[in-house]
């Protein structure tokens, strides 16, 4: 039998992976702001079309705008663990779908329970 399963990355932190990651959770972060005020301009658009309904419109956009939020504060979470973090700490950084074959004999709790991927400067160095 097969089974889909999430498994997370984790980054062994190094100078230059510190840096990498900086960066990115910062052009995520100002990514995410720059999609909220789209949003925003949107959803003030439309609200001043008759053909749709003020509250719809606020409901779906105010949703749309809450995912991102949620995210930028993701982002600024991993921020700021990577400001506290040491070198060759671990920090998960993504999670990944893995098809796992699970057989009649196989140790579940090993199989299932415990599986990552570990990277260091780019480079796969443990997966399990």
């Amino acid at each position: 039998m097969q089974i889909i399963q999430r498994i997370p990355v984790k980054q062994v932190l190094t100078e230059a992976s510190r840096q990498k990651l900086k960066d990115r959770f910062q052009g995520e972060y100002g990514r995410l702001k720059q999609e909220c005020e789209q949003l925003l301009f949107e959803q003030k658009k439309l609200e001043k079309k008759r053909e749709f309904s003020k509250i719809d419109v606020g409901k779906r956009f105010s949703a749309e705008i809450k995912k991102r939020k949620d995210k930028m504060k993701q982002s600024e979470q991993l921020l700021e663990q990577l400001n506290v973090l040491p070198n060759d700490s671990e920090l998960v950084i993504d999670e990944v779908e893995s098809l796992v074959t699970i057989e009649v004999g196989d140790r579940f709790d090993e199989q299932v329970f415990d599986p990552q991927i570990i990277i260091k400067d780019g480079i796969v160095i443990r997966a399990r």
